[in-house]
């Protein structure tokens, strides 16, 4: 995958533009999000190799796999003996410490794919007046495949319509070779010190991935040598169903942390005279797990003759 004309060229050449213009329109480093996954892992390593400085943060979620902190904490040690400033970020709601087993029954109801209100308030944290890397790919899905390389979101994007961009790219000249998917709003969005974002892996394929890590001696995530093939919180109801299934045998301490929460949450919704479809915590984790056990059935004890 070395040289200039490869993948990996083309993305330091994206991670030292957005080195210079993160210093340029913030005044400060590009900051890394890292998950512990192999994603974010190969995007450190892209800041490392391209020699521009950089910071780090991980949103604790509280519902990663003991394998992923461990090995988020061993990534971190290492960078900060490199002097890269590393940071975990406690998640917060309504301006209290929280966290998932404190936000289902306060939301009274589990999150699921079309309801995710975790990823807003665990994962995806506003970071504002800086460009963030993300080590988004758009072959994960077909939304991230529309995405670009660099991108606004909230407000200023959609404020964007109206502005006056004659003159906003002139801040830079033709040696740049600007990628395609920098455009004026973008420019205007930083001169506004708005977040704007850099996705400097997004064309790459997971074999891509896996083969430049093991190309700069990474150590990965324990979760990949188990057959896990994401990382990301425990029974993520994003994640196939087989997997979840899985997740929930795998990380039993997890699963009872989701039931007694499951319970937590049909007490508030009794307390708030919601409507109560399920009798117990154990019985929402059947439902949303789809694992096809059916509540109430018949016990039936065998006793020895």
């Amino acid at each position: 995958m070395n040289g200039s004309g490869s993948k990996v060229g083309r993305s330091m050449e994206i991670v030292r533009l957005a080195s210079e213009m993160s210093r340029e329109f913030y005044s400060a480093p590009p900051l890394v999000a890292y998950s512990g996954g192999k994603d974010s892992d190969a995007l450190v390593e892209l800041f490392l190799e391209s020699g521009v400085e950089f910071e780090v943060e991980h949103s604790v979620t509280t519902v990663d796999a003991p394998q992923t902190m461990a090995h988020i904490r061993r990534r971190f040690s290492r960078l900060k003996a490199l002097g890269i400033r590393c940071e975990m970020l406690r998640p917060t709601y309504k301006g209290e410490p929280t966290s998932m087993w404190k936000l289902i029954p306060e939301k009274l109801m589990p999150p699921t794919r079309l309801v995710r209100y975790c990823c807003s308030v665990l994962k995806e944290r506003s970071t504002p007046n800086r460009l963030v890397a993300l080590g988004v790919r758009g072959g994960e899905s077909r939304q991230r495949g529309m995405r670009k390389v660099f991108e606004l979101r909230g407000k200023t994007a959609k404020d964007a319509r109206g502005w006056d961009f004659e003159h906003a790219g002139e801040v830079y000249d033709d040696s740049h070779q600007l990628p395609d998917e920098l455009d004026c709003t973008l420019i205007v969005s930083m001169r506004q010190k708005d977040s704007s974002y850099v996705n400097p892996i997004l064309d790459w394929s997971s074999a891509d991935v896996f083969g430049y890590l093991a190309e700069r001696g990474v150590e990965l995530n324990p979760l990949y040598k188990m057959g896990y093939s994401r990382v990301g919180c425990v029974m993520c109801p994003f994640a196939g169903k087989v997997a979840r299934q899985r997740e929930a045998a795998d990380f039993p301490q997890y699963r009872r942390a989701y039931v007694a929460a499951f319970d937590r949450m049909i007490r508030e919704r009794r307390r708030r005279g919601k409507k109560v479809t399920w009798a117990t915590g154990e019985e929402v984790m059947h439902w949303w797990l789809d694992d096809g056990v059916i509540p109430n059935q018949m016990q039936i004890r065998f006793e020895e003759e």
